[in-house]
This record gives C-alpha cells, sequence and structure tokens, in this order.
C-alpha cells in the first residue's frame, strides 16, 4: 500500500508548541486522527503571552522572521493573527546603553502575532481543541508498548492535581517537546536508544526574563520613558535583549518593557528565587536604559529551555517501523521557523 493510500492512523503528540500543532495540523490534513497532550494550561509553549493589570507581556519568543516559503504560505492562511512590527529602532547597547551597532538587518521582515504572540499558535489549535484533540494539563511521564497491542502505544500521564491515566491504541508517538525532556521520555522506551547519543548531543541554554510595567508614562504631558528605541540587542553581561512591549502592534498603550538576560548570566543563576533575579535584573535594565523609576509590576519567567546553542543538525527523527518521531525547534536551531519547519517535515515523512 502507497503512502498516499495508507489507512488512516492514530498518532499521540506530545507537546502543543508551534512544532507540535503544526505536525498535528498536517496529519489531519492528510487524514489522520491525533491526540496531543500538554503539560500546561493551553498550547503555545514558548510563543506565550502573559497577562497583568497593565496589558501584556510577550514572556518567550519575541518576535520572528519568515523565510521558508511553506511558513510563510502557512502564516498566509490566517493573516489577522500577525502582523509586521518595525524594528527599525532596534540597536546593538554596551554595558552603559550607548549604541555601538546599527539595528537588526532591514531584509528580514520582523513579526509578531496579535494580540499577544501566543495568538498564533492559539488560532492553529483552535480547529484541533474544538475537535477534542488536546488533551492539556496532562503531563506524560512514560511512553510504553500498549498492554494490549504490542505493536501500538500507549502513554502513561499525570494531571495537575496528580491523578494518573493511561491512553492506549496509538500508531505512533511524536514528540514535540524540550530536547531535554524527549531525551527523559524516550529514555523509559528500549526502543528509542539509537536516539539517545544524539540528544546528549544537543546544547540548549537557559533565559530568565523580566516583566516591567510603567503606566506613570501614561500621565498628560510625559512622553515615553527612557529611550527612543523600541528594542535592543545589548552586550550587558546581564541582558541579552530589551523590548518595549507597547511599540508592537494590537498591545496596549501603557509603558511596558519585557527583558531577557543573557544565556551565560542565566545559566550561573539558573537557581536563584525569583525576587532575587529580579532585582539584579532591573538593576542591569536602569543601566541599559536609563529609566530610573520605579516599575508599578515587576514579574518573571525562568525558561529552562530556551535558545539552542548547537542543534540536532537534521529537521527530525523519526523511525516508521516503531513509530516514534521527534520534533522541535531544537533540531535545527532556535526560531519560531525553525519549530515549524521541524513540526512539518516530521509529519511529512510519517505521511
Amino acid at each position: 500500500m502507497s503512502s498516499a493510500q495508507r489507512a488512516p492512523q492514530h498518532f499521540a503528540i506530545i507537546g502543543a508548541g508551534i512544532a507540535g500543532i503544526t505536525c498535528a495540523r498536517t496529519l489531519v490534513q492528510a487524514g489522520h486522527q491525533v491526540t496531543i497532550f500538554e503539560k500546561s494550561r493551553s498550547a503555545g509553549g514558548r510563543m506565550a503571552t502573559r497577562g497583568s493589570a497593565f496589558g501584556s507581556f510577550d514572556h518567550g519568543v519575541q518576535y520572528f522572521t519568515a523565510r521558508d516559503p511553506r511558513f510563510l504560505q502557512a502564516l498566509e492562511t490566517t493573516p489577522k493573527l500577525c502582523k509586521r512590527w518595525s524594528a527599525n529602532s532596534v540597536q546593538v547597547l554596551d554595558e552603559l546603553g550607548h549604541v555601538t551597532a546599527p539595528g537588526l538587518p532591514s531584509h528580514d521582515a520582523h513579526w509578531v502575532a496579535v494580540p499577544g504572540m501566543k495568538s498564533l499558535v492559539s488560532g492553529w489549535a483552535e480547529p484541533l481543541e474544538a475537535g477534542g484533540c488536546i488533551e492539556l494539563q496532562t503531563r506524560v511521564v512514560r511512553i510504553e508498548p500498549d498492554a494490549v497491542k504490542p505493536r501500538q502505544w500507549q502513554l502513561r500521564t499525570e494531571s495537575l492535581d496528580g491523578t494518573q491515566h493511561v491512553f492506549s491504541g496509538f500508531d505512533g508517538v511524536l514528540l514535540a517537546t524540550p530536547c531535554a525532556q524527549a531525551h527523559k521520555l524516550l529514555q523509559t522506551s528500549e526502543q528509542s536508544k539509537p536516539w539517545i547519543k544524539q540528544l546528549e548531543q544537543v546544547k540548549v541554554a537557559p533565559c530568565w526574563t523580566l516583566m516591567l510595567a510603567f503606566p506613570q508614562a501614561m500621565q498628560p504631558g510625559l512622553s515615553a520613558l527612557g529611550p527612543q528605541w523600541n528594542a535592543a540587542r545589548s552586550t550587558h553581561h546581564r541582558i541579552a535583549w530589551l523590548a518595549r512591549e507597547s511599540s508592537k502592534p494590537g498591545r496596549e498603550p501603557i509603558e511596558r518593557w519585557t527583558v531577557q538576560a543573557s544565556a551565560a548570566w542565566s545559566q550561573e543563576h539558573i537557581h536563584d528565587d525569583a525576587p532575587r533575579a529580579e532585582a539584579k535584573l532591573l538593576k542591569a535594565f536602569s543601566e541599559v536604559t536609563g529609566i530610573r523609576a520605579e516599575p508599578a509590576h515587576v514579574d518573571s519567567q525562568r525558561w529552562l529551555y530556551a535558545k539552542t546553542v548547537k542543534p540536532l543538525g537534521k529537521s527530525h527523527l523519526w523511525d516508521a517501523k516503531k513509530g516514534l518521531g521527534v520534533c522541535g525547534d531544537w533540531c535545527l536551531g532556535h526560531r519560531v521557523e525553525d519549530a515549524f519547519v521541524s513540526g512539518l517535515e516530521l509529519a511529512l515523512a510519517v505521511v
């Protein structure tokens, strides 16, 4: 039977970030059934948006580019979910906030999802969620051969309240998680040993992210606080990136900043508690931007797996005989587009 004639199969997809949702959409379009398992409360992964009393923050991915024609085509199917973000003001700053180099390359359009970065994945996931294909707040703890049909797979899961469950009857299991989590799950499966060493070569850096709001900047007669630019790469030892959230299209007007720490500093302070990390990053933010005002809102997020330092070097892993696959941005790099291409090409290999 050719791949075009293959009977519909049922696949378990672990992870509802852009790689997992892209993979799922492609399989469904090819006539297959999917069940997506996501440990968080919603789809998105690092395409994340956090609300506050002062407006939202894109506390994961800040923007994305679109170079692959397949990604561009996918974005065109939901044009209302994305808008260009004029990043002409992006600069590179030294430790004192001085501009040392021009901004990001102008040939790459910078896109953001609207009204928040999470919206793109959420929008793509809506039909899957409406069809009952997504199990949220469900963490997969083990993958193993089906107890009744050994040629199929079953998943052992745990919900937020500790309730355990077994989902069975899958023709294949596709992991769309951070590399470390994929590695941990694959170790529970004797059939995935050849991949373990490959995954151990992948290196992914953590990132502390700081979120600040300055509603006082909205007072009559008071212009925006701090610098005239809206986003910047930084060589400050604590900070790698800063962005004025209110400068992005479709966002609330209150002055808000998202600050992403450098990989080295984040690794060094990976075990700090949130108040300690926030205080250190706030001090560095003041040094770089010149904003000395007290923020009305301070929040943070510690991403354990944020930016790929050494990728897998191929878009995915797929073993048709075993019915096991792996995808994620870390297969190719750290871009949103890398996650899309990885999820797409795994699905295409499956079908």
